[in-house]
């Protein structure tokens, strides 16, 4: 990949070119879609930047570049697939997600309430990522209402976000503050 110059102008009417060429509106669900996976992806930029523990590190990096695999995955349609190599999201990624679930979530106390979002600063980014991460979900599925999408790119993003909170409550574990938990008593 070569990127000569930033802008193109080529957006200034209000659409944007997909992965196979064609041209969409700005405000399509597709452009929502992965948009607000590159938001996510940025958001988890912000955890790692914010003092994210060195146990999380290696994994929340796989995570950006599979981030890449699903938007790459979401900005060609389908029908394109057949006849462009493109990077997309498999079953071993979910099951990479898994993997690390599993392996953090035995290293945590078994939850008895709600976690707010908060803890250290880099657990709250990671409660951020978590809820944008649930939105990308939300506006996939609208889209698979409309028109295909990658297979996995949906359970994908489920585990993700599962595997945001998990993240999120262990980092806060691994800085010494741990959990804030909802007093449901009420104030």
């Amino acid at each position: 990949m070569h990127i000569n110059r930033v802008y193109t102008r080529a957006g200034d009417d209000g659409t944007t070119a997909l992965g196979g060429g064609q041209r969409v509106r700005k405000d399509s669900l597709r452009i929502e879609s992965y948009g607000t996976v590159d938001e996510l992806n940025s958001v988890l930029g912000v955890a790692i930047a914010s003092g994210l523990h060195d146990a999380l590190r290696p994994a929340l990096f796989v995570v950006q570049q599979v981030l890449f695999n699903v938007g790459s995955d979401l900005c060609i349609l389908e029908s394109d697939k057949e006849r462009l190599a493109v990077p997309r999201v498999e079953p071993r990624h979910v099951a990479q997600l898994e993997a690390w679930i599993d392996e953090w979530n035995e290293r945590l106390e078994p939850l008895r309430s709600f976690v707010l979002p908060g803890g250290d600063g880099a657990a709250a980014h990671l409660h951020v990522a978590r809820t944008v991460c649930r939105r990308a979900e939300r506006l996939v599925v609208a889209l698979a209402r409309e028109e295909p999408v990658g297979e996995q790119i949906v359970p994908y993003l489920n585990r993700l976000s599962d595997l945001l909170f998990v993240a999120a409550r262990y980092q806060a574990k691994l800085s010494g503050v741990g959990d804030v938990l909802w007093d449901s008593r009420g104030f």
